[in-house]
């Protein structure tokens, strides 16, 4: 299964708005991506924003005639865009077969000069222009495959999770979607189905920090899931919810949902939050006490009852500081929730 998105790009400011914001949703290289659309569809606009928020200096030009060019970047080794426009099916066969060694990023412009067989995997990326001034800009990201939401259910039946951590999970991933949407609305690209998923699933292996006697615990641990349990802290001993989390989703095939889930907890260890999805799905995660959405400052005083008797200990101030950093950041005309 793979994720998509459909995005209004009402003006030109707007097309390199969602340019940069693809360069924050990468996580893996090498990567390709296909650029389809007719000419003044704004795919060197969106090319533009995107290579400068990759580190690129100078003006990306559309490589028509020299029919590639190369760029260095800050963070994902060099840039090649490529353009196909004037070449013939054979021709731009060609070219792009002479390229796949590539370890960096390619871009290539006028995809849709070559057969679909030859465009697989990568970000497929088709730009309509709707004659009025602006665009709208269809994504399929075949790059990385997320599981579907009947794989968390059975995940979550597999762990014995109890309800209460499910239903935060769902209030998470619900409160995700719900940010996410409105980022996407001001042209802001965010793999919307991904951080859902990866939401949904944030929690997934919660019970390997819980103590004895826990508030959190709503449920008696039977026998069957005290061994569930049991089992899954021999399979990862000595780590917390998110690193074990991850390496399951890893094991499971879904390496950028695990990159998502990774850093949404305290513990990060070397681990940065740089992707947007990583930052929604945290922030999302900080406004959710239980399964209702609260004030971070609500969240913070909830915290302090449950996990410091009341009093703010140094780890409460560092996740409220950031989640209120990010919260201007995501949000600079105010959240919507």
């Amino acid at each position: 299964m793979f994720d998509s998105l459909n995005i209004r790009l009402n003006t030109a400011e707007m097309t390199t708005l969602a340019g940069a914001s693809l360069a924050h949703s990468l996580y893996s290289k090498p990567l390709t991506l296909w650029l389809m659309g007719e000419l003044g569809a704004g795919k060197t606009t969106f090319l533009r924003g995107f290579a400068q928020a990759l580190g690129v200096r100078g003006r990306i030009t559309s490589p028509t005639f020299a029919l590639e060019q190369r760029y260095p970047t800050t963070l994902w080794d060099e840039l090649l865009h490529l353009d196909l426009y004037r070449l013939t099916e054979s021709q731009a066969i060609e070219l792009v077969r002479s390229s796949e060694d590539h370890e960096g990023i390619r871009c290539i412009e006028w995809a849709e000069r070559l057969p679909d067989t030859k465009k697989e995997g990568g970000i497929h990326l088709h730009f309509t222009d709707e004659g009025t001034g602006g665009r709208t800009l269809t994504i399929d990201f075949q790059d990385q495959p997320i599981p579907s939401e009947k794989d968390i259910r059975i995940w979550r039946q597999q762990f014995s999770l109890s309800h209460i951590i499910v239903r935060h999970c769902e209030a998470v991933a619900k409160t995700a979607r719900a940010l996410a949407q409105s980022m996407i609305a001001r042209g802001i690209i965010v793999r919307e189905q991904s951080l859902f998923i990866a939401a949904s699933a944030h929690d997934l292996l919660r019970f390997l920090d819980f103590s004895k006697g826990a508030g959190h615990q709503e449920e008696e641990v039977n026998e069957e899931r005290a061994r569930i349990w049991q089992e899954t802290q021999r399979r990862y001993p000595d780590l917390r919810h998110e690193e074990a989390c991850a390496r399951f989703l890893e094991s499971e095939g879904y390496p950028m949902v695990a990159t998502i889930m990774r850093t949404h907890g305290l513990t990060m260890g070397t681990e940065k939050r740089t992707t947007i999805e990583q930052q929604i799905l945290y922030y999302a995660d900080k406004r959710v006490k239980l399964d209702e959405v609260v004030s971070l400052e609500e969240r913070l005083r909830d915290f302090t009852e449950r996990y410091g008797k009341g009093e703010e200990s140094h780890q409460s101030t560092e996740w409220y500081d950031e989640a209120r950093e990010l919260e201007k950041e995501l949000f600079p005309g105010g959240a919507p929730l």
